[in-house]
């Protein structure tokens, strides 16, 4: 390919003075890219056609961007998506969306008039694809749309006519193919990001479904950095996307390591204390109590309380439901029904406890026991229990005194929270005093909300050296710390970004997707059962230098659960690198080019230009305005106070 010459923003060059040919191609050379604008510009004058054929001319070529450095891996992967439904599973950071924008280009390309769809499971990420796809292949903004579930029914029949690109929620996905309004007839390429969920009753699955029911040519891009969390997950994944072809590396790979930088993993095993053990005990025998009910009915067999886990509670009762004991009449039924309720809910504190620390339980049982919770009969058998009041008192008693003021000590509720403040103050510390050109970032994730507010006051107790944030999902009923609006999460992300703090503490919420910038150091302050949270979670550093990822773990069953969830996610890569053939892949995936076609490949520099914010929220179809741009939000935890996590409320303006 020649030099700066022959760089092209393609869509500056439609419409001008070309040669009409009947067949430019011929004359064709790969080092000739003024040619090539001939076939861009025939295909854009077919755009005026009522359906979605294909087009001839175009297809003679695929075009790959040279705008970015070329990667083999990335360029290998392209094709392979171009001519089969292909599941890419690769590391965060490496690339996954720059895969999806080239094949969506070609598609766009080659079907003038067809429907391209991509989609991501929630709305922040959705917004954050489009332009991502833009700064790669440059397509028009005027051609793209994001839709959401608010646009009224004709508004959105007239977006689907007019736009070519859509950007959207499997959810908005499923109810306009449901509604007719999306004309599935037209879609040529379907991008599926976080590909992973893709399981049950997903709404992935969903648009597949009804998708395949009208057509079944269109082509399937799904994304994920990991396949899944065991090979059953995978097998699922692969049926339900309708995958014939899987393209995996890992952080070992050879193609990807020298463009992935250095993560490592550390793992921290924490002792529980005496303390700690001691309120185990105690809360193991409320525990018996109500478990006892269940064992002496002879629904529930004798079990060591400290190993039984709620998901076996779950399956008892479910086995309780399909096949009663016959000596039990219909109010004992209805008895032991409730004690099942009450057991699992218990369960679910003894894990908080176990891994978040008394405090996450407190907060947790004080939700039952005020009802707010909405579980009066459990309140009312929590309150005739002396053991559990007993209990419950004495963490009153802890979390419910008047703060003393700034200078009150803090009261670690587990052992791990120690742990955790000594890991990021080293961290911090050790960066201030070498001479580092960037500063530095932290990000730490716990799977419960009380617990990130703990962690943040923590944190936020060592400002201004750690100016902490929080980041959650979205509200729901009966959550005792509110959560944030989608938009409110997209100003943490930006704020974050932009350096104003430098430490997020995350609920689940930031593990897939968004882009939060460069992170230094990752601390997971709890296990999880599926390999595939945390990859998420690893995938937020180590993408521009090297990162480092502690896992801080309690001794005893969470280490253990850690070490199996490791053992899961290479068992996963082992069958799906070592035997591919293990698993059942979809035999009909559509050529979706004519026979005998094969198009050459054609590097091209592609200017894209800036990207117009105000264009996109002009053409976004984004329906109502949000309620909460006048809601204040819960960023920046100050200190513990009067038994709740008290938070200082910073008040955001949002751009509408």
């Amino acid at each position: 390919m020649s030099g700066g010459s022959n760089q092209k923003t393609l869509f500056q060059t439609w419409g001008v003075s070309v040669s009409h040919n009947k067949d430019p191609m011929p004359a064709y050379e790969d080092e000739d890219d003024d040619l090539m604008v001939v076939a861009v510009y025939e295909a854009e004058r077919s755009l005026q056609l009522d359906n979605a054929k294909f087009f001839h001319s175009s297809a003679k070529v695929w075009i790959y961007p040279t705008n970015y450095p070329i990667r083999e891996y990335q360029l290998k992967i392209s094709e392979a998506a171009l001519f089969q439904n292909t599941l890419v599973c690769l590391p965060t950071g490496l690339g996954k969306t720059f895969i999806a924008s080239v094949v969506m280009y070609n598609f766009y390309r080659w079907y003038p008039s067809g429907k391209i769809v991509f989609m991501a499971p929630t709305k922040p990420l959705v917004a954050q694809q489009i332009e991502a796809c833009y700064k790669v292949m440059g397509i028009p903004q005027a051609h793209m749309a994001e839709l959401t579930g608010s646009t009224a029914a004709k508004q959105r029949q007239e977006v689907w006519r007019s736009k070519r690109v859509f950007f959207l929620t499997p959810q908005v996905m499923v109810n306009d193919l449901s509604r007719d309004t999306c004309p599935a007839q037209q879609v040529k390429c379907v991008v599926i990001d976080e590909a992973h969920k893709a399981l049950g009753n997903h709404a992935y699955c969903q648009v597949i479904k009804l998708l395949g029911s009208q057509t079944l040519q269109f082509r399937i891009l799904a994304l994920s950095a990991t396949p899944g969390g065991d090979t059953k997950s995978v097998q699922s994944v692969i049926s339900n996307l309708l995958i014939s072809h899987i393209e995996l590396r890992s952080e070992d790979s050879p193609d990807i390591r020298a463009h992935s930088h250095q993560r490592n993993v550390e793992k921290v095993v924490v002792p529980l204390g005496e303390a700690l053990s001691a309120y185990q005990t105690h809360y193991l025998q409320v525990l018996e109590k109500f478990m006892s009910r269940l064992v002496q009915n002879r629904v529930m067999g004798h079990k060591d309380l400290r190993t039984l886990t709620k998901y076996q509670l779950i399956l008892a009762r479910d086995q309780f439901r399909k096949n009663p004991p016959p000596h039990l009449k219909g109010p004992q039924q209805g008895m032991l029904e409730g004690d099942f309720a009450l057991c699992i809910s218990l369960y679910h504190g003894y894990e908080l406890l176990m891994q978040m620390g008394l405090r996450s339980l407190f907060f947790y049982i004080q939700g039952i026991m005020d009802g707010s919770r909405e579980m009066s009969r459990a309140k009312n058998e929590l309150q005739r229990t002396p053991t559990f009041m007993d209990f419950y008192k004495e963490m009153e008693t802890m979390f419910m005194k008047p703060s003393a003021g700034p200078d009150e000590p803090f009261i670690y509720s587990h052992p791990k929270l120690e742990k955790l403040e000594e890991v990021v103050l080293r961290h911090f510390r050790l960066w201030a005093e070498s001479p580092q050109e960037v500063s530095t970032r932290v990000m730490i994730f716990s799977s419960f909300r009380e617990s990130v507010q703990e962690i943040a006051a923590m944190l936020n107790r060592h400002a201004p050296l750690i100016r902490v944030m929080t980041f959650m999902g979205q509200a729901s009923a009966g959550k005792g710390v509110k959560g944030f609006t989608q938009k409110e999460q997209l100003e943490v992300v930006h704020k974050f970004r932009q350096g104003g703090f430098n430490t997020l503490v995350s609920t689940c919420v930031g593990e897939e997707g968004l882009d939060i910038g460069e992170v230094d150091l990752i601390v997971c302050f709890d296990a999880q059962k599926n390999p595939i949270r945390l990859v998420q979670r690893m995938g937020r550093t180590g993408r521009k230098r090297r990162g480092r990822i502690v896992v801080i773990l309690a001794e005893g069953r969470e280490e253990r659960t850690y070490n199996q969830s490791q053992s899961n996610k290479r068992s996963v890569y082992k069958s799906i690198t070592g035997n591919k053939n293990g698993f059942h892949m979809y035999p009909n995936s559509p050529r979706m080019l004519p026979e005998g076609l094969y198009p050459k490949l054609h590097k091209m520099h592609i200017t894209c230009g800036q990207f117009d914010h105000q264009e996109n929220s002009r053409r976004s179809v984004r329906g109502r305005r949000s309620h909460a741009q006048s809601r204040a939000s819960l960023i920046h935890p100050q200190n513990l106070s009067n038994s709740s996590l008290f938070v200082r409320l910073i008040k955001f303006s949002f751009v509408g």
